[in-house]
């Protein structure tokens, strides 16, 4: 199978949903591709973690963010 006709079987079975499946589907799609909140502030306070920790051994090292 081609990924023109998963894609087309796929676009055939979201049409037989009703509406309830469909927001269903879509916060399903929308957990996937979206981060939340708290994971977003995260990432923030940790890139602005290393940014003070260089900042702190002076910039003369290079960190390499290993997340």
């Amino acid at each position: 199978m081609t990924n023109f006709d998963q894609k087309h079987q796929i676009l055939a079975s979201l049409d037989t949903l009703d509406q309830e499946q469909t927001q269903q589907v879509m916060a399903y799609i929308k957990s996937l591709t979206y981060q939340s909140a708290e994971e977003v502030s995260y990432q923030k306070f940790k890139r602005e973690a290393m940014k003070e920790i260089r900042q702190a051994l002076g910039g003369s090292r290079k960190l390499r963010p290993y997340f």
